[in-house]
Order: structure tokens, then C-alpha cells, then sequence
């Protein structure tokens, strides 16, 4: 991190991209969200910034940039139902375009949002075991857990 402390930095670029979402395309969204999450960073301003323009800019969005958005959300346990709704039923139309890599992240954004509103009729809930079954052709297995969950 080139002697700044990590909270520091993030929290430095989130500041900027927050100020210019609105510049962002998808593929910039998507590289943002996915690379605090893995990060282990939250900030919840730009999450929100990023889960307001991306709502509204659904389309523009590639299958790739669709689910590594998507996961990212679901990795850093966003918890504003919207975005998980939008990005759901965008990408149950288009699930054919996706490739099992894709899958395989959006199978864990189905467990998460499983997890967090267990009564709510979520539609990539509907396409749950393709999305396992892509996840597990990745050479993962699932855990107990998510076993559980997607049962």
C-alpha cells in the first residue's frame, strides 16, 4: 500500500468514486465493488453510490460485470434488497448467457440472499440447482451450509 495505512487508501478512493460514480461505465462498477469486497472494505457510500447508478444502468451491464457485482454485494453482506431484486431478475432473462464461472458466483449470491430474507421469493432462488451445479463443476463442493441452504 505504498506506506499508507489500508483503511486510509480505501477509504481515499471510495471518497473519490463516490464523487464520480456518474463517470463510472459497468465494467468500472463492477472492477470497484469487486476489488473492495475481496478487499474485505465495506464502505457503505460506495456501495450505495455503486448500488444506485448500477440499478439504474442494469442494461449496460454484461453477463462477466453482472455477477462479479452481484457476488461483491453479496461477499460484504449488503443488506438493501433492491439491487439483489434488479441485478435478480436481469440476470434470470439473460442466464444462458453466463458462463459457469459466472454461475458460480451468482449461486453464492443466492445462498446469501437466501440467508438474509429467507421468505422473500428471490428469482435467481428459482434457477438455485444450475447455479449448484455450475459451482461444483468449478471443482468446488459445497458446504455444509450452503447444502443446507439450497435444499
Amino acid at each position: 500500500t505504498a506506506g499508507v495505512a489500508t483503511e486510509a487508501l480505501f477509504g481515499a478512493i471510495a471518497g473519490a468514486a463516490v464523487n464520480r460514480i456518474g463517470e463510472f461505465n459497468s465494467q468500472d462498477m463492477a472492477n470497484t465493488a469487486w476489488a473492495f469486497a475481496t478487499a474485505g472494505v465495506a464502505t457503505e457510500a460506495l456501495f450505495g453510490a455503486i448500488a444506485s447508478a448500477a440499478v439504474n444502468r442494469i442494461g449496460e451491464f454484461n453477463s462477466q460485470a453482472m455477477a462479479n457485482t452481484a457476488w461483491a454485494f453479496a461477499c460484504v453482506g449488503w443488506d438493501k434488497f433492491n439491487m439483489f431484486v434488479t441485478f435478480g431478475s436481469v440476470i434470470g432473462e439473460r442466464l444462458a448467457d453466463f458462463t459457469d464461472v459466472d454461475k458460480s458466483q451468482l449461486y453464492l449470491v443466492a445462498l446469501h440472499v437466501q440467508l438474509t430474507w429467507p421468505d422473500v421469493d428471490f428469482s435467481l432462488s428459482r434457477h438455485l440447482e444450475s447455479l449448484r451445479s455450475a459451482y461444483t463443476r468449478q471443482g468446488s463442493t459445497p458446504s455444509q451450509l450452503q447444502g443446507d441452504v439450497s435444499a
